[in-house]
């Protein structure tokens, strides 16, 4: 692992040559293209990789994460009123802290199971899906609540993974009909369409943001500016380093932060259009691994990295 920069504050505003990026606070996901071009690229990435077996597995889950939108009515479009009540308190106005699934995140998990049920998997897996689709309503709300605290027990990973995949949906779908210029900064590390943290941060080649850091959200995949060479989680532009593995391609580094001693993964997609804050993420676990030998913690969240 190699140490390629330190801090020195950019604010990233500068892409191209000769282009000035005046990049948009915040980025609302397309839930039906995310989930397909995730599992496209899982696959992709999976060919000779040591982690093989899981990537396919993850790309199974992200398939029937498309699919399932199929056959889901339409998400509720966020209350006017309680769009201003947020941005008046500094607040996500989709609340995961109070989240009671309705309707249609119940239908999202059903038919989830029900397409994933199709899907080559451990038996571990199939056990846990088999323990999800018999699972009456009061338990299923308890692994959603664990799942959007924080909280999954360790020896219950697997039916929390494919619980967090029916939110991944739900909440993708719920942020996608909020206006972007409607959200706004509410704190360090925290999605300011759904208060979840991050699962990593890109650099963006989209026209107009080039060379812009957007972090991404681990729940919803809003995406939201942060400047460079500052820590995504404590706000701190001192004591910053940028590593990656030594003779890697550069495209995924990580940048580790001297104050709160956490680390978040920064993905070069101005380099690479293909790669994804989810899939790349997890194939590049090894980085993670390396890191974590420094005594460093991760500081963003990925539900389907909780086993490593």
């Amino acid at each position: 692992m190699s140490d390629v920069g330190s801090s020195g504050g950019s604010s990233g505003a500068f892409g191209v040559l000769g282009e000035i990026s005046a990049p948009a606070f915040a980025v609302r996901p397309d839930p039906e293209t995310l989930f397909l071009r995730r599992s496209d690229r899982f696959r992709a990435l999976a060919d000779e990789h040591p982690l093989k077996p899981y990537l396919i597995f993850l790309a199974d889950l992200s398939s029937a994460q498309h699919w399932v939108q199929q056959e889901l009515p339409p998400a509720a479009a966020p209350d006017p009123a309680m769009l201003a009540r947020a941005r008046m308190h500094s607040m996500p106005p989709i609340d995961r802290t109070g989240f009671e699934p309705d309707v249609t995140c119940t239908a999202t998990l059903d038919r989830l199971l029900v397409l994933f049920a199709d899907c080559d998997m451990p038996d571990p897996a199939r056990a846990a899906l088999r323990h999800l689709v018999e699972a009456d309503a009061d338990s299923r709300t308890v692994m959603m609540r664990a799942v959007l605290a924080d909280q999954i027990p360790v020896e219950a990973i697997a039916g929390h993974v494919l619980v967090a995949a029916a939110l991944q949906v739900d909440f993708a779908r719920r942020a996608a009909l909020i206006d972007p210029a409607a959200l706004h900064p509410i704190g360090d590390g925290v999605c300011p369409a759904c208060g979840s943290r991050p699962g990593v941060s890109l650099i963006t080649g989209r026209q107009g943001a080039h060379g812009t850091r957007y972090c991404v959200c681990s729940l919803c995949s809003t995406q939201w500016h942060h400047v460079r060479i500052k820590c995504v989680m404590c706000g701190s532009t001192k004591g910053i380093s940028l590593q990656e593995i030594e003779g890697g391609p550069g495209t995924v580094k990580v940048e580790t932060c001297a104050e709160c001693r956490r680390y978040v993964k920064i993905l070069h997609q101005h380099k690479d259009p293909a790669l994804d804050p989810v899939a790349d993420d997890v194939a590049s676990l090894g980085l993670d691994l390396l890191v974590r030998e420094t005594g460093l913690a991760r500081g963003s969240t990925d539900p389907f990295m909780l086993g490593y």
